[in-house]
């Protein structure tokens, strides 16, 4: 029973600099060999190929969708809004608070 629970061990999430990213985009792109022979090849998975290629071509607008800068700015927006909901948060309780306290 124990050993149908095992998973796979996974492997540590690696990083890559956008001067490797350009360079497999530009090996699938030449047309040579397939997406997945490229992501064999340089022991990549497919999917995230797959991503790359699709990314390249909306910020070269061959294709719609959040470039990304967008993608970027997006990302920025959103943590200075969860922070600003979190301020706003411990204002609302310290008013609460404090309110309590001068009664």
């Amino acid at each position: 029973m124990e050993s149908m629970g095992k998973k796979k061990p996974r492997r540590p999430r690696r990083s890559f600099t956008p001067e490797f990213k350009a360079e497999i985009v530009g090996l699938c792109r030449r047309g040579d060999r397939s997406v997945g022979q490229v992501a064999r090849d340089f022991e990549l998975t497919e999917t995230a190929v797959r991503d790359w290629v699709k990314q390249a071509e909306v910020d070269a607008g061959e294709r719609s969708g959040l470039t990304s800068s967008e993608r970027e700015e997006l990302a920025a927006l959103r943590r200075e809004n969860r922070r600003l909901r979190e301020d706003v948060d411990v204002l609302k309780r310290a008013t609460a608070f404090f309110a309590k306290e001068t009664r």
